[in-house]
């Protein structure tokens, strides 16, 4: 059985693959059908291990699977890193783990630089992308892989950056409340433009949107994927995505970025 993924089409060097699972190819029942894997959901756990399995067959390394609790804390995966640790976004200068970020309406970011010498990937639903003080997921990371250094070379600059960023609840379906488009304006007057009034105190939120702002302001200019086009909603294609927000009882997708060995 081959599962069925998008490819980033995105200038990430030879060193670096990526993918992002759809919910087609897998072996779950409804309402999981069936490339669920998350399995914390109710799915049946047999069948979660056998979509996870059909998953790594197709990558030469390891998903490393997060307990994702919508917060901003990072963690460097290496070959001995287990499933289940409490993060919402990790990187790794290691050959055999991939950073997997699960999702069923949140958005995956995925992240590199130029040289290729470092991937990450990050959990951005609105409390973790927002964070406290204008300080979130994002900046968090991002706050760690531009610290690292190679031997002999210097650490990555904002600029060497490249993100993509999957598929997420699109602005015509995020109808969120006067809270959450307060905790992105405090900091960031600018992100008001990426809500649009739906009436008694609603609003429509473009998360890819505030995701490409946030990314902006730390100086990462090269976003590609997700342009909040209804191809990439989450809940309006029903046929490919697992929705939360849509179905309450869903699967979850994964968003998975490595470094490839003999690449270098």
């Amino acid at each position: 059985m081959s599962i069925d993924c998008l490819q980033p089409h995105w200038p990430a060097p030879a060193a670096v693959r990526a993918l992002c699972t759809t919910r087609a190819g897998g072996h779950s029942n409804a309402p999981y059908a069936s490339l669920n894997l998350g399995d914390h959901v109710g799915d049946d756990p047999q069948a979660v291990l056998a979509n996870r399995a059909a998953l790594r067959q197709v990558m030469p390394a390891r998903p490393v699977f997060l307990t994702q609790v919508h917060g901003v804390d990072v963690v460097e995966l290496t070959e001995q890193t287990p499933d289940g640790q409490r993060f919402d976004a990790c990187f790794a200068t290691q050959h055999g783990v991939a950073c997997t970020i699960m999702v069923a309406d949140c958005l995956p970011v995925l992240l590199t630089n130029r040289q290729g010498t470092w991937v990450a990937a990050a959990h951005a639903g609105w409390r973790s992308l927002a964070g406290q003080g204008g300080a979130g997921v994002l900046e968090a990371l991002l706050q760690r892989v531009l610290a690292l250094q190679s031997p002999g070379a210097a650490a990555s600059k904002a600029s060497d950056v490249l993100a993509w960023l999957g598929p997420c609840i699109g602005p015509s379906a995020f109808e969120v409340g006067p809270e959450v488009k307060a905790a992105f304006c405090a900091d960031l007057p600018e992100a008001a433009n990426c809500f649009h009034a739906k009436g008694q105190g609603k609003w429509l939120a473009d998360l890819a949107g505030l995701t490409r702002q946030r990314l902006g302001r730390l100086g990462v200019t090269e976003v590609y994927g997700n342009d909040s086009s209804s191809a990439w909603c989450t809940v309006g294609n029903p046929d490919r995505f697992f929705s939360h927000r849509r179905d309450r009882v869903s699967g979850r997708m994964a968003a998975c970025i490595w470094l490839e060995p003999n690449c270098e």
